[in-house]
């Protein structure tokens, strides 16, 4: 009986499966895969969506928070964003200068910025990626890939302000 069981156990193992059997181990894989959670946004319990503006908001609230950032995005933007928010009921636009291409599980961020005058923008570019980072993974799950950052002017501190605008860092407060 011993060899019967060791006989079928090889046949089993030579003999291919038929198409239903492999169809039916396929769904079950595809199950267990699909049952299986891919990050912290995806759990047993159910899925959580972050949507773009979510995560755009998030980096430019964390950018502003770095000192040597005068402000975001290029003039034509900030030149709108001053205008609508003179507007009753409006809010300040803090996802301005910021560009998200988001996946399920990973983001990567552009940003566009101006930069104080006397600034190190290499110094500031690094406490940016460390700030935008750390407070994306941490506020919504998801990997950040990438900090691209355009430098798209520098203020100098005896620059009329034609734009009225107050420092980024300082109009958070």
């Amino acid at each position: 009986m011993a060899e019967d069981q060791s006989t079928a156990a090889r046949r089993a193992a030579i003999v291919p499966n038929t198409g239903e059997e492999q169809t039916r181990q396929a769904e079950q894989s595809r199950e267990t895969e699909s049952a299986q959670p891919v990050g912290p946004l995806q759990t047993r319990q159910g899925n959580t969506t972050i949507n773009e503006t979510v995560v755009q908001k998030i980096a430019g609230i964390a950018t502003r928070e770095v000192p040597g950032v005068y402000a975001m995005g290029s003039a034509s933007q900030r030149a709108f964003s001053s205008i609508s928010e003179r507007i009753p009921g409006s809010r300040t636009n803090v996802s301005g200068g910021v560009t998200v291409e988001k996946g399920e599980r990973q983001a990567a961020i552009d940003l566009s910025i101006i930069v104080e005058y006397g600034a190190s923008i290499v110094e500031v570019s690094q406490m940016i990626r460390r700030n935008v980072i750390s407070t994306v993974e941490e506020a919504t799950g998801l990997q950040v890939l990438e900090v691209n950052i355009n430098v798209t002017d520098v203020h100098l501190p005896d620059d009329e302000d034609r734009d009225t605008d107050e420092p980024a860092h300082t109009a958070l407060q």
